[in-house]
């Protein structure tokens, strides 16, 4: 959560310039995409996006970066960045193993999905692995109902998935370091 005492620096003053977190030239791309949109607070979320692209993820930096100069609320930022599942406030993992939780998946055995990828890697949902090589993500529905259960597995849906399967290729994961 963004604390109080940067949310008190951000609301005080209303600049028309604000300065990046740091010196980053990725940060070029977000002020590119915000002034694009003329900095109006309905670009909120494809700065957000921007943000994420360049990085990997949000951080609390830059997300108060994106609320000055959209002169929207920190808040309202981080409510936004925390009610879409596709924004992640942490780094991801070099590989990502996505769980469709959804009715149909949970009933055809995602839960003994996600029990493979505990005893496999030591993970639960919106964890990385200390060495930064696996995360584990949920979805509430993936769309894939006709192939449950289902997860995506770096970006590739994969359907009628085995926990068996899975543990193999978390372990293929772990082995390619």
């Amino acid at each position: 959560m963004l604390e109080t005492s940067n949310l008190a620096k951000t609301t005080g003053s209303r600049s028309k310039v604000v300065e990046p977190p740091t010196d980053d030239k990725r940060w070029r791309l977000v002020i590119a995409t915000m002034r694009r949109h003329g900095y109006a607070q309905s670009a909120l979320i494809e700065t957000l996006h921007t943000v994420q692209s360049c990085f990997g993820y949000l951080d609390e930096a830059g997300m108060l970066f994106v609320a000055r100069s959209l002169k929207v609320s920190p808040s309202k930022v981080y409510g936004v960045a925390t009610f879409y599942s596709l924004f992640r406030l942490k780094p991801q993992g070099k590989h990502t193993c996505v769980i469709c939780l959804g009715t149909a998946c949970y009933i055809k055995g995602a839960a003994k999905l996600l029990d493979a990828v505990e005893s496999t890697c030591g993970l639960k949902v919106g964890e990385t692995t200390a060495d930064n090589q696996i995360s584990l993500l949920e979805a509430r529905c993936l769309g894939a109902c006709g192939i449950a259960p289902a997860a995506i597995l770096d970006g590739q849906v994969c359907g009628k998935l085995e926990a068996a399967e899975l543990k193999e290729k978390l372990e293929k994961w772990h082995l390619n370091l």
